[in-house]
């Protein structure tokens, strides 16, 4: 589990496609500190550590992304060099600063603008039809794994401010209008529109 407050960008080093996908992602993470089989969320992607190391590069972790991951996500898009959000796993005792986060990306939203608010950013998302109804105006969301309030809904599209500090610890700063991104609906929404199917 994890909470959406991206503690670390990281840096595709390498990819290798082997049957599945194997990246290699540059850290600011201690490797010493990072045990093989420990899951750490990508882009929101809940990912496991089949290696680690420091080089003369700095401290490196190496994950496997099967096919099926990456057809659901929006991990196609990653090349050498591009960064991406990183957290590690929630462990007991820790603050939970955002919303309970699984790392199991739902769907792919679409970046559909992006424009100055005040100091903030008010992006403006294109949800999947099978996942629009889960997003609540006011609700919380995990997108590229990072804990987001969401301001108003209409249909599929849905509206998020980004502040100054989440453009600066997160990769929002580099976002565009046009992007995909990992959609990761709230839990909550998920059992609340269930319990009134059922109702």
């Amino acid at each position: 589990m994890f909470t959406g407050i991206v503690t670390d960008i990281g840096r595709v080093r390498a990819l290798e496609r082997r049957g599945d996908l194997r990246v290699r992602i540059g850290t600011g993470y201690d490797p010493e500190g990072i045990d093989i089989g420990a899951s750490i969320a990508c882009d929101g992607v809940c990912l496991t550590v089949v290696d680690r190391g420091r080089d003369a590069e700095g401290g490196w972790f190496d994950v496997d992304v099967s096919a099926e991951t990456v057809s659901k996500t929006a991990l196609e898009r990653w090349t050498e060099g591009r960064r991406i959000n990183l957290e590690r796993a929630l462990r007991v005792g820790d603050e939970l600063g955002g919303h309970i986060v699984s790392g199991h990306v739902d769907g792919v939203a679409r970046i559909v603008s992006v424009t100055p608010e005040g100091d903030s950013r008010r992006f403006v998302f294109e949800a999947p039809e099978a996942l629009a109804r889960f997003v609540a105006s006011k609700g919380s969301i995990a997108l590229d794994g990072t804990s987001l309030t969401v301001n108003e809904v209409e249909g599929r599209r849905f509206g998020v401010n980004i502040i100054p500090h989440t453009r600066e610890a997160t990769t929002w700063g580099e976002a565009a209008e046009g992007d995909l991104v990992n959609l990761e609906i709230d839990t909550l929404a998920r059992y609340v529109a269930r319990l009134v199917e059922a109702g």
